[in-house]
């Protein structure tokens, strides 16, 4: 047989430490949000429509940013899609663009892609860069070359993404 027994005073002091062990934490988290605020890093994003095999695309409503990008380095042509045309599977195809720093400050240059459609189509289509990390001067231009890969397979698919470049401030 067994008993079960509960010492009230220690359970107090268990969750006494539970409760200054969370307010910790969450202090902790304060401070940093505070010190990353205050160092008021800026962060410019622009998205680039990516197609392939589509006829016309309405390009997305873009927000301001001080971030250019353009299909001519003296940066007369600003576009905001890519069209890949007419793909074959297992084939590579390259597509050059030039990126502007219109900000006062050095950014650095990420690129990711999403909102594929169809989803799958991330699975036999990959899309890569040649200026990840790029340090961008104020004022620079820089050109750079996007990479789609398409593995090998049958059918025939239409293809939709956004192709997302951010520059962030480089203290």
């Amino acid at each position: 047989m067994f008993i079960k027994t509960c010492d009230s005073s220690l359970q107090g002091q268990v969750l006494m430490t539970m409760h200054r062990t969370t307010l910790a934490a969450l202090a902790a988290v304060a401070v940093m949000g505070i010190v990353v605020n205050s160092l008021g890093a800026y962060v410019a994003t622009r998205v680039i429509l990516n197609t392939g095999n589509i006829t016309e695309v309405e390009p997305p409503p873009t927000e301001p940013s001080e971030i250019g990008i353009y299909s001519d380095y003296y940066c007369t042509n600003a576009i905001s899609s890519v069209d890949w045309g007419t793909l074959h599977f297992g084939v590579t195809r390259y597509s050059t663009i030039y990126i502007k720093n219109a900000a006062a400050a050095t950014i650095g240059l990420t690129m990711i892609v999403e909102n594929w459609n169809p989803s799958s189509a991330m699975t036999y289509i990959s899309l890569s860069w040649n200026r990840e990390n790029y340090e961008l001067s104020p004022g620079s231009v820089v050109e750079v070359t996007l990479t789609l890969s398409v593995a090998s397979g049958s059918g025939t698919v239409d293809f939709r993404a956004d192709i997302v470049i951010t520059g962030t401030e480089r203290t």
